[in-house]
């Protein structure tokens, strides 16, 4: 377990989080997952502190609007994701991307668990996963 930091571009927005990377990342197939390109690790909530800027944020639902993905209303940067899951309860996903601290090395060692949220199934990983 690591405290990382992490912002939006332009710094309006800035968390931290206590993520053990060693327990996986995720890389989901779904509408808005891949066009964002989204890569998170998901941590309980109580795990995720937001610093400074929730004036600035802006949240998007889609769908189900189950899920609550938040981006800088000033850069457009995704920073983190919410929801509720039965093995985490409420959980942050928090955006790689945008942690200031996570060195490459610590990024290409952590394991990735695909999801197919297309088909909201959230067991069974999709059959193509290259563009994820």
């Amino acid at each position: 377990m690591k405290t990382y930091h992490g912002s939006c571009h332009c710094g309006s927005v800035q968390y931290e989080a206590d993520i053990d990377l060693s327990a996986g990342t995720i890389k989901c197939n779904c509408s808005i997952c891949s066009k964002m390109r989204f890569w998170a690790a998901q941590v309980p909530s109580n795990a995720f502190r937001l610093i400074s800027g929730a004036d600035r944020l802006r949240e998007y639902r889609y769908l189900t609007r189950r899920d609550a993905h938040y981006f800088c209303g000033d850069c457009g940067i995704n920073t983190f994701s919410t929801g509720q899951s039965p093995a985490l309860g409420p959980f942050h996903a928090v955006v790689l991307a945008s942690l200031d601290d996570l060195p490459v090395e610590e990024l290409l060692a952590a394991p990735v668990r695909y999801l197919d949220g297309r088909n909201d199934n959230w067991v069974t990983p999709p059959h193509e996963t290259r563009h994820l």
